[in-house]
């Protein structure tokens, strides 16, 4: 279904949502109490819902290629934040772990998610949030992984 109101052509959304990604990155990122990273603190999350996830699976579910995954897991396991071992089926898979020094970061991370999200849905209602919600969500859907190759 295309919305094809006359006033939608002009709310310059691919330039409001890149610049919105690039400032929040950011901010996020010069955080004085933020000792990860916003893709490491994904990876945490991810881990905190699921701990010893394959790889594939977590860069599946943070939108990473394989390499992506890689360098993430990289660079999380070098700030000892977690661990990687071998799957016991597939000695090809790796599976990664949170240790105690990632799951104090965790704890942190989503700390400051929940002091990020409260600043983004300032003067929002509910409702509001949802929609954009609904629409962020629709992006992925309209725009899937792989569809660029």
């Amino acid at each position: 279904m295309r919305n094809n109101n006359a006033g939608a052509r002009h709310h310059r959304l691919i330039y409001l949502l890149s610049v919105a990604h690039r400032r929040l990155q950011r901010w996020m990122a010069t955080r004085p109490e933020s000792e990860v990273t916003p893709a490491q603190a994904g990876l945490l999350f991810i881990l905190g819902r699921q701990d010893g996830v394959l790889m594939g699976e977590a860069g599946a579910a943070l939108d990473l290629g394989p390499a992506g995954i890689s360098g993430l897991v990289d660079r999380t396991e070098l700030a000892k934040l977690i661990e990687r071992r071998a799957d016991r089926e597939d000695g090809r898979a790796w599976r990664i772990w949170l240790t105690p020094k990632g799951r104090t970061a965790l704890a942190q991370a989503k700390a400051g998610a929940a002091e990020v999200n409260a600043a983004l849905t300032e003067g929002f209602t509910a409702a509001e949030i949802d929609i954009v919600a609904r629409w962020l969500t629709s992006i992925q859907d309209k725009f899937p992984r792989g569809a660029e190759q």
